[in-house]
């Protein structure tokens, strides 16, 4: 038995507070019958659970994970650029997977796809603090300054206000960015604020998820338990 929420979103109705308002609305019926309660307990086995007549399958969710390459936007569709969709393989692309969050079209690394709402939610909300780890290859070397910059939460020019971040200079020229947000061009914009303009970049890692060695421009489904990891399970 589960609940009737979780059974929508797992079939990819909606977030939970959409699925929610679906229910309320009086758009789903279980055996025909109209149920309104958000917290109903099904038996998917036994029980036919429609959405505006259409049956829920319960589909298991999906995570993928993609190795991105340069040169792809993070966009479910496009008229003029390559998007990282083209990059799945066809039976992905009817999955009704959307991108977590974005990288730019010269970013690349570690993007993921997902059609479970309330993860793809939670993976982007700043208040969860998901860190996104990233690879910076740049003009000049980072200081100590810069570092307790970082820490210390940077307003941009435009009056863009970051979140506290990690800053870990590598070398000269090189810097390991930590981030648990995810703004317009954040971390190009927030080195290019300390005078190192950012000349490579790629994503490392996402929560508890590492690049590891997945090739460039390849995926990855990922395990239940990766997925649980990345809730907080």
């Amino acid at each position: 038995m589960e609940r009737l929420d979780k059974f929508l979103c797992d079939s990819g109705a909606g977030t939970r507070s959409q699925v929610k308002i679906m229910i309320k609305s009086g758009r789903v019926t279980i055996d025909g019958r109209t149920e309104k309660d958000a917290g109903a307990k099904i038996d998917p086995q036994t029980q036919k659970i429609c959405l505006d007549g259409e049956p829920m399958t319960g589909a298991q969710r999906l995570v993928v994970m993609l190795n991105k390459p340069a040169g792809y936007i993070t966009a479910t569709e496009d008229k003029q650029d390559k998007t990282v969709m083209e990059l799945l393989p066809e039976e992905l692309r009817k999955a009704e997977l959307k991108p977590v969050g974005r990288l730019d079209k010269a970013t690349e690394g570690l993007l993921l796809f997902t059609n479970d709402g309330d993860l793809l939610h939670r993976l982007i909300s700043p208040k969860k603090e998901v860190p996104k780890v990233y690879y910076a290859q740049h003009a000049g070397t980072a200081t100590q300054e810069d570092v307790d910059a970082f820490a210390k939460g940077l307003t941009l020019g435009d009056g863009t206000v970051c979140l506290s971040a990690k800053l870990e200079p590598l070398g000269p020229g090189e810097s390991r960015v930590t981030v648990c947000e995810g703004k317009y061009h954040q971390v190009r914009r927030m080195m290019a604020s300390r005078e190192m303009p950012v000349e490579y970049l790629e994503r490392r890692e996402e929560g508890n998820l590492c690049l590891g060695d997945l090739p460039r421009g390849k995926i990855r489904l990922l395990t239940e338990a990766e997925i649980q990891a990345l809730e907080g399970k």
